[in-house]
């Protein structure tokens, strides 16, 4: 039988200036998560200057927080239906204030690891709530004006990530170094928690009598960690047997993960995943393309930053702005894509697809021709090429994908593409690492990282192409469009 007992009757929403005070602290929630799934990987080599330690340890800088994350979210997504959006978006506000500081104070690679592995668990607990609070601030009629500031705010957000990162890190400020990219978290967080105490609804659980499945969330964060730790560590010590015995663990786990969630759904009870999404064609096969497109993103920006900072010699600062012209191309790529969406379709995915696949190949040539003598200057037209595509791109992804997806399931189908979406990164990042780095192997210099990046980018240009090939089986047209 379900748990489910009681549907609370939805509280008045509040006065439209409290509603807006209120939708602030869900913008700063959302703005520091994606300001530190991005913030870091412009730091990491400065980082590594300072702690030392592995180029392992240097992925995992970046992956620990979004491999956390992703296994996380669907707990955190059930935890506000449980006890509360308000209640547990404070919680994960508290909690990211407290992991910031950790990172900050972190005295080795591995205490920042650990600490970033709890700032992307407190993030799966913030950011999830946000989407529901909004409907409760603003209500069905309302919500689009509010998403309508919400987009170009996260847009910004994301461009203003590597140049924050890059930015803070040259200014050495009071002598923080890199440490004040996770500084900066704790007076956002805090005025954010102070704002969310008074304005924020104290509306009642959406289902209050719902428990959690602790066997679905514990085989799940146990598939997801054993998916990406061999890639990462697994070159670091020669490939042993333990790491594709660990990959298989993981397939497996996963696989068990989905036969729980068919069983709790034929007894009745409620599945941490709707499993009725996993038969759908469409859905499953969005799922393999935010896999390729988010784990081309991730890839090309860990190659990227490796190159200009620990082979070119560039400073935090300086990378940013060499990479700025793909998150400013990525604004125009978005423009361009909402007004073909209605239009053409899935199409204008495809289209955006093969312009970021062009680019990072028009990348690759340039990288092959100028060799150690390459500049920043040399990769600005063909990185904005690949921007535009990936704005593109970024539109018309979810909606496209949910197009098919029942009502009833959109709750599940959501969470788990925000929770494939964050593992996406972490493969994306351990994979391209992997062939980085091996074929660094003892080589220095820009002409050994220039030539090592080159070959790890077509690795990102490969997951592009599966990505590509998936869009064929996603819904012609994106949800709502007639």
């Amino acid at each position: 039988m379900s748990t489910i007992t009681l549907t609370p009757t939805p509280a008045p929403r509040p006065a439209p200036r409290i509603a807006w005070l209120g939708f602030l602290v869900v913008i700063a929630s959302s703005v520091m998560d994606l300001l530190d799934s991005t913030i870091a990987q412009t730091a990491a080599p400065a980082i590594r200057r300072d702690l030392g330690g592995t180029y392992a340890s240097l992925e995992w800088i970046s992956a620990a927080y979004t491999l956390a994350m992703a296994v996380t979210l669907m707990l955190g997504s059930r935890l506000g239906d449980l006890l509360g959006r308000r209640r547990v978006l404070l919680v994960g506000i508290a909690g990211f204030i407290a992991a910031s500081a950790l990172c900050s104070l972190a005295p080795s690679p591995d205490a920042l690891i650990a600490a970033r592995a709890l700032q992307g668990a407190t993030a799966a607990v913030m950011v999830p709530q946000g989407f529901g609070l909004i409907r409760e601030l603003f209500g069905d009629e309302g919500q689009q004006k509010a998403f309508g500031v919400f987009g170009p705010i996260m847009g910004l957000a994301a461009v203003a990530g590597p140049l924050v990162g890059g930015g803070l890190v040259n200014l050495n400020l009071l002598g923080t170094g890199w440490r004040a990219i996770f500084l900066v978290n704790l007076p956002l967080g805090l005025v954010a928690l102070a704002a969310g105490c008074r304005y924020l609804p104290r509306n009642a659980p959406a289902t209050p009598g719902l428990r959690l499945d602790a066997s679905s969330i514990t085989l799940a964060m146990i598939g997801g960690f054993a998916l990406v730790y061999p890639l990462i560590q697994g070159r670091e010590h020669g490939w042993p047997a333990w790491s594709f015995v660990l990959l298989g663990a993981g397939v497996v786990t996963l696989t068990a993960f989905g036969l729980l969630q068919r069983r709790r759904a034929r007894q009745g009870q409620t599945p941490l995943v709707e499993p009725s999404i996993l038969r759908r064609r469409a859905y499953v096969a969005g799922l393999a393309v935010v896999l390729g497109f988010i784990g081309a993103m991730g890839g090309m920006m860990i190659a990227l930053n490796v190159m200009f900072q620990t082979g070119l010699g560039l400073t935090p600062l300086a990378c940013a702005v060499a990479t700025v012209a793909i998150p400013v191309a990525a604004i125009g790529g978005s423009i361009t894509s909402s007004a073909l969406l209605a239009k053409i379709g899935r199409t204008t995915m495809h289209t955006g697809i093969v312009v970021m696949a062009g680019g990072l190949i028009v990348v690759d040539v340039v990288m092959r021709s100028a060799g150690g003598g390459l500049t920043a200057w040399d990769l600005a037209a063909p990185l904005a090429i690949t921007g535009f595509g990936m704005g593109m791109v970024f539109v018309p992804m979810f909606d496209v994908i949910l197009a098919g997806v029942a009502p009833h399931e959109m709750g599940s189908a959501s969470g788990l593409l925000e929770s494939i979406q964050q593992l996406a990164m972490s493969i994306g990042i351990a994979a391209v690492g992997t062939v980085l780095f091996d074929r660094l192997g003892s080589s220095h210099g820009p002409v050994a990282f220039v030539g090592a990046s080159d070959h790890a980018l077509l690795v990102a240009v490969a997951f592009l192409a599966a990505a590509c090939a998936a869009v064929f089986w996603l819904p012609k047209q994106a949800r709502g469009a007639h």
